[in-house]
């Protein structure tokens, strides 16, 4: 867990968001993150973000739960329990298909969100910093990490001069840890304590 400090710049609207974040991004300062009350077309392409391999992980594990629904059948079917039914094949692939269609479909689905919210870190007791409380309400909120080879105040004047409302400076942990919001984390206490001595 590292705290580091960031500037904040509040703006009231997304036509004056979208052009600042790429300023910041030509200027060459790292943007930590956007805040947005809601979905900005074409913000993640202005953030310099890749495509999500979502798509790629649900394939594979579509592909999984096929396999596995057809070798599981094939395996009950033809080793540990052979039954011969009326001269019928051990494999009948057309019987096999609605029980391969929903194990492929199970998971899937299961493990596109799994896998969504591992990359998002959406889980119970994850907690984050909050940068400022209507940052998801109806501003948008710009957060820059500052560096050693960036200065507090130039970005300040920079991110003013972009079009932001209201910009401050804040020590903050960077990452996600497992806490609460209606109880202080001891050791993020601490943390932001040691940072600032």
């Amino acid at each position: 867990m590292a705290v580091k400090n960031f500037v904040v710049g509040l703006f009231d609207d997304e036509a004056v968001l979208f052009p600042a974040v790429k300023k910041v991004r030509t200027a060459g300062y790292k943007l930590h993150d956007v805040y947005t009350p809601f979905p900005v077309h074409g913000l993640d392409h202005a953030m310099g973000l890749r495509e999500t391999s979502l798509h790629t992980a649900g394939f594979i594990y579509g592909i999984t739960g096929t396999t596995t629904a057809l070798s599981f059948m094939s395996w009950v079917f033809n080793v540990d329990w052979p039954l011969n039914i009326g001269g019928k094949p051990h494999f009948p692939l057309p019987a096999f298909i609605p029980i391969t269609f929903e194990l492929t479909v199970l998971f899937a689905a299961v493990g596109m969100v799994m896998t969504f919210c591992y990359l998002c870190q959406l889980m119970p007791g994850v907690k984050k910093h909050i940068f400022h409380p209507r940052q998801t309400d109806d501003k948008f909120v710009m957060v820059i990490e500052l560096t050693e080879k960036t200065n507090a105040e130039e970005v300040k004047n920079f991110l003013a001069a972009a079009g932001a409302k209201d910009i401050n400076e804040q020590k903050a942990e960077a990452g996600w840890w497992f806490g609460r919001y209606d109880k202080e984390d001891e050791f993020y206490t601490r943390q932001i304590q040691t940072a600032n001595a």
